[in-house]
């Protein structure tokens, strides 16, 4: 699958217009409905091949890779099973039963690990996701992400010295060859 037919691809199953709520609170005429593409197993593979070559070119020291759950942990899976580097899975809170945990699978402090993440509009998730990390004693300096909406977030990010290397952006994904869905479940 080609870039563009991969850039397509995300439009055509998961582009929406309509009126939304995104993650940061924000309104927004449109979505990108990320479960619809990583559920679909032709574009996952595609898509965690591409992550682990920008793994590669970006984050070549990194010993493992980490996605924050739920959106990114598929893609985390995906990009591990192609770059062949085990990954890490960040929760958004430590569990109350058994471990007790916040990042599940295994690390050693002074780890250097690239963000995975999904779509990336304010960057919160991700920044949450970094300073979960760092508090482990993990170095986290890069990340890849499918989709930057193209809404601060790679700033915000990089304020907090991590560079976020985007397959697409919103504005490549929405001009894109297909045309966009409408919201539905």
């Amino acid at each position: 699958m080609t870039d563009a037919e991969l850039r397509a691809a995300i439009k055509e199953c998961s582009y929406l217009e309509g009126d939304f709520v995104l993650r940061s609170g924000r309104r927004s005429t449109h979505y990108f409905d990320k479960y619809r593409f990583e559920t679909r197993p032709e574009l996952l593979r595609a898509l965690g091949e591409r992550i682990a070559r920008e793994v590669r070119e970006h984050e070549p020291e990194a010993v493992r890779l980490a996605g924050p759950e739920l959106g990114a942990v598929a893609l985390a899976a995906a990009a591990s099973l192609s770059s062949r580097l085990p990954f890490l899975i960040v929760r958004k809170a430590e569990k109350v039963y058994g471990t007790g945990n916040l990042l599940e699978g295994g690390f050693e402090a002074g780890d250097r690990v690239c963000l995975i993440e999904d779509v990336v509009t304010s960057g919160g998730a991700a920044a949450e996701a970094v300073q979960a990390l760092r508090a482990a004693g993990l170095e986290c300096r890069n990340g890849v992400c499918v989709v930057d909406r193209e809404e601060g977030g790679v700033d915000a990010l990089a304020r907090l010295a991590v560079r976020m290397w985007p397959l697409f952006t919103a504005s490549e994904v929405a001009g894109a060859a297909k045309g966009p869905q409408k919201a539905h479940g």
